[in-house]
């Protein structure tokens, strides 16, 4: 990997840490299994960008050339030099990100948007729990009377069936 190459990889590393927001994602976890996978995912993801960090962002030490040529010889030296000097490592082109960027986006519109049903869900089922507790609490002495008053539309079939004579058989 070229010495720009590296680097440009290392900044896409420090982006992508900074915009991760571990603490929000961590919140979200309701069993200890994927709170062990999740701290196992971080650890890994910060020891490779350590790794992208400090391996990749430095450029590589020059070689002292008038030092090999001291112990081995400059006719040896100059050979490996001249050689060294004619690799040409090719750029690397990227085709991919352009093919699957568009598709991950839409992916992140479709997850938030399953991210914020899933969030009025539990809104919701929190108040039905809310009301099953506050029920359980009341069941013993609540009448019908009340019952009905919190679910008309139960009300409303029974009405119905007594009505039309419908006793259940």
């Amino acid at each position: 990997m070229s010495g720009n190459g590296a680097k440009k990889v290392v900044d896409v590393a420090v982006k992508a840490a900074k915009a991760i927001d571990w603490d929000g994602m961590a919140k979200m976890l309701v069993s200890d299994e994927a709170r062990k996978e999740f701290a196992t995912l971080r650890r890994t993801f910060e020891d490779v960008n350590h790794q992208l960090q400090t391996k990749f962002s430095q450029e590589p030490q020059p070689i002292d050339w008038e030092y090999y040529r001291k112990g081995i010889g400059s006719k040896v030296v100059d050979m490996y030099k001249e050689a060294y000097e004619s690799i040409e490592i090719p750029k690397y082109v990227d085709t991919v990100t352009p093919e699957y960027k568009p598709k991950f986006d839409a992916l992140v519109v479709e997850l938030k948007e399953a991210e914020k049903a899933s969030l009025k869900e539990s809104e919701r089922i929190e108040k039905e729990i809310a009301e099953l507790k506050e029920m359980k609490k009341k069941i013993s002495t609540m009448t019908a009377d009340e019952y009905f008053e919190k679910h008309p539309e139960l009300k409303k079939k029974f009405d119905d069936e007594i009505r039309n004579d419908y006793w259940g058989y």
